[in-house]
């Protein structure tokens, strides 16, 4: 397959990088400035997430969301501690072991159909606190939206966070599309970060246009002090940091978060639309994000892969994932379910 002669929908990582962020770095270009963060263009970008998401916060660049994932947890524990999260979640599945490797914490995952943690589903997993022989469970991390596409309300996330308080522990939150639950809930970040009670959120924006570069924000900035010694041992202290700084602003003053989510998650319900009413198609989840997950079949998917490149997520029932992006287009959609009603028959 000729990687250009389609856009595929495997996920909005594939997608290129959206002009007004190649603009934002180009304006940042220019002569030099102290590297590693202390520059204005840093100073600019931490205030405008401060507007964004409240002024007491403390906020931190890396270079990607598992590092951001990483730290964040890293933060937050010690090695005796135990995370739990959704069994789909991104730091369970595709992280290689990474947040196990460098927290040096076990993992605990629950089992969750639509990717989502309850207070409901957590609570058979917290026992054993003061026990030498148990380890620690110390943070709940859930990810918004979930790897399955569907969004925490803000009284969801809450729930969370009163548990954990409830047992000591701290609430975590992935948000590597923040901005597509955003655009779902109607909402700007704060309703549903700080004011619903998380701790720390992994911020990212390479998912909805960005070229690269994630945050860590800490709502309690005294579990901030040592993020910095974090951050360098692990090798993600970008020396010029003006480069993601720059982004930030822009993606967040020009509103591009909200354009490019709402594009990619209209994209989705089009997408859903169009396949539903076809024969054999059965869609498996809410479609709250820009994810849509269906059972096909097995006969078509590879010859669909070939033309329209999109990831199997569950090979024993077929289950497949389509993600859509800020630049598909309803064209791409067309040609898709089109070919894909060609194959059907």
């Amino acid at each position: 397959m000729n990687p250009n002669s389609n856009r595929g929908f495997a996920s909005d990582n594939n997608a290129g990088i959206h002009p007004l962020m190649i603009d934002a770095i180009n304006r940042a270009n220019q002569g030099h400035v102290i590297a590693y963060g202390d520059d204005i263009y840093t100073k600019r970008a931490i205030e405008t997430i401060k507007e964004n998401f409240g002024e007491s916060i403390s906020v931190f660049f890396v270079l990607t969301g598992t590092g951001a994932n990483v730290l964040g947890l890293s933060s937050l524990t010690r090695p005796f501690n135990a995370v739990i999260c959704a069994n789909t979640a991104h730091i369970n599945t595709d992280e290689c072991g990474a947040p196990e490797k460098f927290t040096n914490c076990k993992l605990i995952s629950v089992d969750s159909p639509d990717g989502k943690l309850t207070p409901e589903s957590v609570k058979p997993f917290l026992h054993g606190f003061g026990f030498e022989h148990h380890v620690q469970a110390k943070v709940i991390s859930i990810s918004q939206p979930t790897e399955m596409g569907t969004v925490y309300t803000p009284d969801e996330v809450r729930s969370l966070s009163q548990l954990a308080r409830e047992y000591n522990m701290y609430l975590h939150m992935d948000g590597a599309r923040l901005a597509n639950a955003a655009v779902h809930l109607k909402m700007g970040f704060k309703e549903f970060t700080s004011d619903a009670g998380v701790d720390v959120l992994s911020f990212g924006g390479t998912k909805n246009g960005m070229l690269f570069g994630e945050s860590v924000i800490f709502f309690n900035p005294r579990l901030s002090e040592d993020f910095k010694y974090y951050r360098k041992q692990s090798m993600q202290l970008v020396s010029k940091m003006r480069y993601i700084s720059a982004q930030f602003e822009s993606y967040l003053n020009n509103k591009l978060w909200h354009t490019n989510a709402s594009h990619a998650n209209n994209m989705a319900r089009l997408l859903q639309k169009k396949v539903s009413g076809l024969p054999h198609i059965t869609i498996t989840q809410n479609v709250e994000a820009n994810a849509v997950f269906a059972v096909i079949p097995a006969r078509v998917i590879r010859a669909l892969q070939e033309k329209y490149f999109f990831y199997i997520w569950d090979e024993n029932k077929n289950e497949v994932r389509w993600m859509t992006s800020f630049d598909t287009t309803p064209e791409d959609i067309s040609g898709f379910v089109d070919y894909l009603k060609k194959l059907l028959t």
